[in-house]
């Protein structure tokens, strides 16, 4: 009948001996009242258990006979897991070089979770986290559910933000770049080559960096005096298509701009397409700015005027707090960084049309 797993052997009909039925790590938590993930880290030698747990648990895998694997060779640092958003874009490649590069040079690797935008679902990208003993967890432009954020915490994985989706966590370490200067600045730049009908393709909405953009976009036209006209600000999602969509609309208004800010490269070269379908010129008809500096910007026709953001630096500064610890990293004891932005001036932008050039 049935009843606690034996030891030793049974004997089948046949009279040859059938080995016993291996007990599972789940068993094994449920005996000594902890849980699964605990045990692995056992297994595992992991440091994060107390002695007295760790007295119980090896007590009932030694009485168990629990079959261990054999044990891989121990990386200097180990595994690092970056949930992203999307790998489609050109800022996606940016940011997965940086944490690469960064672990690389640790002797750690590094495991991809794509979320595709949502953060709804099953938490099986978690459970995969937690049997491959990731030593850390990158978080780009993504999010947790609170179901996804309480396993995390109850795994007592090192997490890292890369420009958060909402406000920064107090708790959580995070990495930005100073979107609100960038967004200032390059609207500024427009202003400063006489451009007053100034648009923006907005990134996400429910993005941080996008809203700080936005932000920085309307603050510089109201320190310069120029009315901000909700018919300027296309909404947008960072990528080519709405960039052009959105650069389309524009043009079509009765009044259109003579300079728009686009909040991304993509969008940006999104809306060269759209002015060239127009019969338009770029720099001499719109001026355009974008943001990122991704390796496209400069090769683009004409090469693109942009903010730089340094996303390689931003994803390798989160591989480090999550391997080191954000203690080690940051500096007295903060918990958000944020590296500068950068106005880089190429061949995209002119002045307003009717402005002298001299």
């Amino acid at each position: 009948m049935p009843g606690r797993r034996s030891s030793g052997g049974t004997t089948g009909t046949s009279g040859a001996t059938v080995p016993p039925a291996r007990i599972t790590i789940a068993e094994i938590a449920r005996e000594a009242g902890v849980s699964a993930p605990t045990v692995s880290k056992v297994l595992n030698g992991r440091d994060e258990v107390a002695p007295e747990t760790r007295a119980r648990v090896e007590e009932l895998l030694k009485r168990h006979n629990y079959l261990r694997r054999r044990a891989r060779p121990k990386k200097t640092v180990g595994l690092v897991d970056l949930v992203i958003r999307e790998v489609d874009g050109l800022w996606a490649g940016e940011v997965m070089q940086g944490v690469q590069g960064e672990v690389a040079g640790l002797d750690a690797e590094v495991v991809v979770t794509v979320t595709h935008a949502t953060t709804a679902g099953p938490l099986r990208w978690l459970d995969n986290l937690a049997k491959r003993g990731s030593d850390g967890i990158i978080l780009a432009v993504t999010d947790l559910t609170p179901a996804q954020r309480k396993r995390v915490d109850s795994l007592g994985i090192p997490l890292a933000v890369v420009d958060p989706v909402g406000s920064p966590d107090a708790a959580v370490p995070s990495v930005g770049a100073t979107n609100w200067q960038g967004g200032m600045a390059a609207t500024q730049h427009l202003i400063d080559l006489g451009h007053r009908r100034i648009g923006i393709l907005q990134g996400h909405e429910d993005v941080l960096c996008a809203r700080a953009r936005l932000d920085g976009y309307r603050a510089a036209l109201e320190g310069a005096g120029i009315e901000v006209d909700p018919a300027l600000q296309q909404p947008g999602d960072f990528y080519y298509t709405t960039g052009f969509s959105g650069m389309r609309d524009l043009l079509a208004l009765a009044d259109p701009p003579t300079a728009v800010f686009a909040s991304s490269d993509l969008m940006a070269l999104g809306a060269y397409e759209a002015i060239r379908q127009a019969g338009l010129r770029v720099a001499t008809d719109v001026s355009i700015v974008g943001f990122d500096d991704v390796p496209n910007a400069a090769w683009a026709s004409p090469p693109l005027t942009t903010v730089r953001q340094p996303l390689r630096e931003m994803a390798a500064l989160a591989a480090r707090i999550v391997l080191q610890g954000a203690d080690t990293v940051l500096p007295g004891g903060m918990l958000r960084m944020e590296l500068a932005t950068h106005l880089i001036v190429r061949e995209s932008t002119g002045p307003a049309p009717g402005m002298s050039t001299t």
